[in-house]
């Protein structure tokens, strides 16, 4: 199995994603480490990217999901995932799961505006505007513990 963490910049998605692989002893990869260099300068100079800037990107971490569930491993991979038509991509099989990180626009700039990342926090916008919420993920309050999450996610894919 391989469960996808998503969400807006800000989130938590890579906190949480940390937490759950560790508590289960399963990979994880920060959907960060796959993009290419082009687009880490384009949003450090806060241009958001086109659906053509994220085409790679998917492909690459897609390619990861599929490569890893060859080698028979389960893992935790963190991804904005912010279209469905992203997800779609990222959909490899049934064996995918989506966890949507949901939070409110002010409480994750204040989170944003708090740490040192590429993506700028006055991006967090386009962020929202682009999100379309998921069918069928399972739906988590980030206002939540971190603790308290990694025990929703495990209790409802039942790990």
């Amino acid at each position: 199995m391989f469960i996808i963490i998503m969400g807006v910049s800000g989130v938590g998605k890579t906190t949480i994603g940390t937490a759950l692989a560790k508590d289960l002893g399963w990979s994880f990869a920060d959907a960060d480490e796959f993009h290419p260099p082009a687009n880490i300068e384009k949003m450090s100079r806060g241009i958001p990217l086109n659906d053509d800037d994220r085409v790679p990107w998917l492909q690459a971490i897609r390619n990861h999901i599929v490569n890893r569930m060859n080698k028979g491993e389960s893992g935790v991979v963190t991804c904005s995932a912010l279209k469905q038509k992203y997800r779609d991509v990222l959909q490899v099989n049934e064996q995918v799961k989506f966890v949507y990180l949901k939070g409110d626009y002010d409480l994750i700039l204040k989170r944003m505006q708090s740490r040192q990342h590429f993506m700028k926090p006055e991006m967090l916008k386009s962020q929202f505007e682009a999100l379309e919420e998921p069918n069928g993920a399972m739906v988590v309050d980030v206002e939540k513990e971190v603790g308290e999450i990694v025990e929703m996610v495990k209790r409802e894919l039942r790990l």
